[in-house]
């Protein structure tokens, strides 16, 4: 029920008005003086105030202060016995729904409080959703528990709450929007806007004008002038993902952002100025970039004064199976409840895919392996057949059945092609991490037939 808190000296009007809000089918809690009404602020939930002016222990206007630092969504409406302008303004810039005089204004009471409890149910949903939009995008929702994925979140949140450009770097699919969003509900700036832009799905002139925005007459089609993605998260923060595809010569505009906050959009001859916060990511390796003339130095040091390296999914294997769980949660989260269990060795079979696609790829197989799913068990056969050929790992040469996981080849053959998958091939580097010759190496390789 709609709860009212009516807070008035004077009993027989207080009872009287609480009667008559009672009928429209509020419920009422009285209160004759602040310090009760304080008291029942605590007790109960309470939706509209409606409060006179004068009290015996302090000002209604002075009150709305107190009610809005504690409970903010509260609407306040002031009663008074005479009405004052000074009082009527700083009521309303403390907060106040409305003011209106006992007696002239009766038959105003009651449409001004279900016009109040609109407002009210209205602010209350919007800070739902703004609640769960922070839950969904917060640090706490980045799954794993592997020390690189711990390490690279420790990072983000000392950068949070801070002002610095962060550039995020790591392959593909690693998370860097999810790392991104993060940042930014964790920041100062969490209750701006939030506008992410993928700088090579544009070409360099169509990038410009969504970056940038152009001037009607800009360009042929330009019939009408558009704002700029700078422009719509003025205030608060811009994700440039894969900012090494940029153009040069768009990559010095964006210096000149970074620099003054200025830019001038297509079309136009006037700057316009923003106050954005500016996160960026790529997969490449941007130092290369500048060596090969494809990215500017200058900008470089200007957007990675905290960079933030995202581990690969083969790095951090130990979160597979979290990451699977989530993922079937996702997608079955309209189907009935029921326990899904999996075919032996098919989590080993993920551990030793290289996922090249990271994260967004490990999704793509756990949603297909859900369609082709039967029974309530996922088998090693609804994985992508370059996963079920990993189970040759399982079976020493010339076997036919599946070895025992107690086995020594088969715990030997495993870590080797883990190593083989981590080093991408590199037989060098595996061997130097193994710890042994090369040709041990070699012929452990073509022993467990290991490609």
């Amino acid at each position: 029920m709609k709860t009212i808190l009516l807070i008035d000296d004077e009993e027989k009007l207080r009872s009287l008005l609480a009667r008559l809000i009672s009928m429209e089918g509020f419920e009422v809690i009285q209160a004759p003086d602040l310090k009760t009404a304080i008291r029942k602020l605590e007790q109960h939930a309470i939706d509209v105030v409606l409060c006179d002016v004068k009290l015996p222990d302090g000002h209604g206007v002075d009150f709305i202060t107190t009610i809005k630092k504690k409970q903010p969504l509260i609407e306040v409406i002031l009663l008074t016995a005479y009405g004052n302008i000074p009082d009527g303004v700083q009521a309303i810039r403390n907060g106040a729904f409305d003011y209106i005089v006992k007696g002239d204004d009766n038959n105003k009471i009651i449409p001004l409080l279900h016009r109040a409890m609109d407002k009210v149910e209205l602010a209350r949903r919007i800070d739902h959703l703004e609640n769960q939009l922070k839950d969904k995008h917060s640090f706490d929702k980045i799954i794993g528990t592997s020390k690189v994925i711990r390490d690279a979140i420790a990072l983000a949140k000392k950068a949070a709450p801070t002002e610095t450009t962060v550039l995020l770097t790591g392959e593909t699919g690693t998370g860097k929007e999810v790392f991104a969003h993060a940042i930014h509900q964790e920041s100062p700036r969490s209750h701006k806007p939030f506008v992410a832009i993928n700088c090579s799905a544009f070409a360099k002139d169509l990038l410009e004008s969504e970056m940038f925005g152009h001037k009607a007459g800009a360009f042929t089609g330009a019939v009408k002038e558009k704002k700029g993605l700078f422009e719509e998260a003025d205030q608060g923060t811009i994700f440039l993902d894969e900012i090494g595809e940029m153009s040069p010569d768009l990559q010095a505009k964006l210096l000149r952002v970074l620099e003054s906050g200025d830019f001038i959009k297509v079309g136009d001859s006037k700057p316009t100025h923003v106050n954005v916060r500016i996160i960026a990511a790529t997969h490449r390796n941007l130092e290369t970039e500048i060596q090969n003339g494809h990215f500017r130095e200058d900008l470089f040091y200007r957007i990675s004064p905290f960079r933030i390296q995202l581990p690969p999914l083969r790095e951090r294997t130990a979160d597979i199976e979290l990451l699977v769980h989530h993922f079937i949660y996702q997608f079955r989260s309209g189907a009935k409840e029921t326990k899904i269990s999996f075919e032996d060795h098919f989590f080993d079979l993920l551990k030793l895919h290289p996922w090249k696609g990271n994260i967004r790829e490990l999704r793509n197989v756990i949603e297909r392996s859900l369609i082709l799913m039967e029974n309530n068990r996922l088998l090693i056969d609804y994985l992508p057949i370059d996963i079920q050929q990993l189970g040759s790992v399982f079976q020493p040469a010339g076997a036919d059945k599946q070895l025992s996981g107690f086995s020594l080849a088969a715990a030997e053959k495993l870590h080797i092609q883990k190593i083989m998958n981590y080093t991408q091939g590199n037989k060098t580097e595996a061997a130097r991490l193994l710890n042994i010759a090369i040709t041990t190496l070699y012929r452990k390789l073509e022993e467990y037939k290991i490609s």
